[in-house]
């Protein structure tokens, strides 16, 4: 037990040299599983190895950091407080073998970027391709998380561009609007609305449904979720899920109605697998964004990335930036050129 839970541990020579940076990847460990006996597995360490370090960070720092008990585990706000600034040491570190291999004579390394799931945007795919053919001897690596855990690996530094939905921003990062998704309602093959044409919002009213996690009036997809009371759909979720493509699995096997990005899924509609269903007029738009954390040192590769993608940003109209919508000019742009021919 720490003796003195306020006062700072004694000065002379610094933290820096004073600590144990193992007791601070153990104290990661534990707040992110929120269990000792978690922890200890993750580390592939016994649990009285990791109390032992939890207690032992606590003495160096004279502060204690997690309130502990048979049934108590209470992140301290001083343990917040380093919580936040180990997760930023730690993802300078994983960066490093990213700096470190990078070459004088040609642009190499890895871009680390993460992401929410089923970002769908040409914009996106055409950078990734204009980047692979400018420099091959650089990689990609796009990790998929849900949207709050794409910003936290974007202000932790364990990713340099992230590309989700965005609740607050937090004055730290940076975000540049990347483009607009509508979510509109749906249903699967099986369901007794599918096919059905002249419906009204009130058809939904009772019908089990799908959601995700995020689908909360206080959350990323407020819009959608106020829109999900005004149909007056069952009131507890049939499935939830925080990934996309599970969400739309379940919707596809008719466990109910589901909110799904209209761009997203516009195939699936054509092949019989989803039907559109009120409202049709006004849907709910969510915006999504490019994260960035100026604090993150780019390796050559992601400086190089950063250039192009931004700069694609920049050249690209906003109504340019989804699948859906370029299709429906290029369509345009079609159906003017062969009245043209006609006449």
């Amino acid at each position: 037990m720490v003796e003195s839970h306020d006062q700072p541990a004694e000065c002379g020579e610094s933290l820096a040299w004073r600590l144990d940076w193992n007791l601070l990847r153990s104290f990661l460990v534990i707040v992110e599983e929120r269990s000792f006996t978690t922890a200890a597995q993750r580390l592939n360490l016994k649990q009285p190895t990791v109390s032992n370090a939890l207690r032992r960070l606590e003495e160096t720092l004279g502060r204690r950091l997690i309130n502990r008990g048979p049934r108590e585990f209470e992140i301290t706000p001083h343990g917040e407080a380093l919580f936040r600034q180990a997760t930023q040491i730690f993802g300078a570190i994983d960066r490093l073998s990213s700096i470190l291999e990078e070459e004088s004579d040609c642009v190499n390394g890895t871009v680390a970027i993460s992401m929410a799931t089923h970002v769908t945007s040409p914009l996106v795919d055409n950078v990734l391709h204009e980047f692979q053919e400018r420099h091959p001897k650089a990689a990609i690596s796009i990790s998929v998380h849900s949207s709050r855990n794409v910003v936290e690996a974007v202000r932790s530094k364990r990713a340099a561009f992230g590309i989700c939905l965005v609740r607050e921003r937090l004055p730290e990062l940076e975000y540049t609007h990347l483009f607009t998704e509508h979510f509109g309602f749906f249903c699967g093959p099986t369901h007794r609305l599918f096919g059905k044409t002249n419906l009204s919002i009130k058809d939904l009213r009772g019908e089990k449904s799908v959601s995700f996690d995020t689908d909360q009036v206080n959350d990323v997809l407020r819009p959608v979720a106020l829109l999900r009371e005004s149909a007056a759909l069952a009131p507890q979720p049939a499935g939830v899920s925080n990934n996309l493509e599970e969400v739309r699995r379940m919707v596809i096997a008719g466990l109910g109605i589901a909110p799904l990005p209209i761009h997203v899924v516009e195939r699936d509609v054509r092949d019989g697998l989803l039907w559109r269903l009120p409202p049709y007029e006004s849907p709910p738009a969510i915006d999504l964004f490019v994260v960035t954390n100026p604090a993150t040192q780019l390796n050559r590769a992601e400086q190089e990335f950063r250039k192009i993608f931004f700069g694609a940003i920049e050249r690209t109209p906003l109504a340019e930036r989804t699948y859906l919508a370029m299709q429906r000019q290029n369509g345009e742009a079609r159906r003017t050129e062969l009245t043209r021919s006609a006449n």
